[in-house]
């Protein structure tokens, strides 16, 4: 596809708060390159983007490991005529138990798709936004990042390291016209947490907000650091969390 708009690769683009990233980023005149392992799912948030007048991309990819992680790239940089605009890192998986229930299995599977795959698409694309002087790149962490809580060692470990990643590139690609920043949802209802049911409404319930998020609340934040109205924001990690890590 021959376009000229700038273009934004979105991980876990097909649902929840990716999907309704894309859809925010399409609106504003992007070329949304969303990711995801559902090609049906994929191809449904591709064909609402283009029915609404915007310009969309499917990237199917489980991002399980570096080679996948430099395929999407690869992928991202043909369809947007050599470059990629803006990265969302927002593909995630957030699986809740005691350490000592936790497998090696499921260790790898978490940092992989949650470290390793935002990690290697960085090293991939940001000397690429650094080439040309300017980009932007929003990875998506978690206020569990911030505050021990049980059940929550594995996922919250993997989003610190973001947390801390999102400092490195900053200072490392910044001088060269990259924004790197973070954002750090709280509960958010979407596809992916309904099966915590009352669960979901029951940690909402303990920060000043007083509910979960709606996916659009977050990608508000999301599309606020991926373009210019935050031009001289770099390295920082916005709480969208309703108030809760500042209690």
């Amino acid at each position: 596809m021959t376009t000229n708009s700038p273009t934004a690769l979105i991980t876990g683009g097909t649902s929840g708060i990716g999907r309704a990233t894309a859809n925010q980023l399409a609106k504003l005149g992007f070329h949304v390159l969303v990711v995801g392992r559902n090609a049906e799912r994929g191809e449904k948030t591709v064909s609402e983007i283009r029915a609404a007048g915007g310009q969309a991309a499917f990237i199917a990819s489980d991002l399980g490991d570096a080679a996948s992680a430099r395929s999407v790239a690869t992928k991202a940089l043909e369809l947007g005529n050599g470059t990629v605009d803006v990265l969302v890192n927002n593909a995630g998986i957030f699986p809740f138990g005691a350490t000592h229930e936790m497998t090696e299995k499921d260790f790898d599977r978490v940092f992989s798709l949650n470290v390793k795959a935002p990690y290697f698409l960085v090293a991939e694309l940001a000397p690429r936004m650094a080439g040309r002087g300017k980009g932007a790149i929003v990875n998506v962490s978690t206020m569990v990042a911030d505050y021990g809580a049980p059940g929550m060692s594995l996922y919250g470990a993997s989003k610190a390291a973001i947390n801390l990643l999102t400092k490195a590139w900053a200072a490392e690609y910044g001088p060269r016209g990259v924004r790197v920043n973070a954002v750090s949802p709280g509960p958010t209802r979407t596809e992916g947490t309904d099966a915590m049911g009352e669960g979901l409404e029951q940690l909402a319930s303990q920060a000043p907000a007083r509910r979960p998020a709606s996916a659009d609340e977050i990608a508000e934040a999301i599309v606020f650091l991926a373009t210019e109205r935050s031009s001289f924001i770099h390295g920082a990690k916005l709480a969208v969390d309703g108030g809760r890590t500042a209690i």
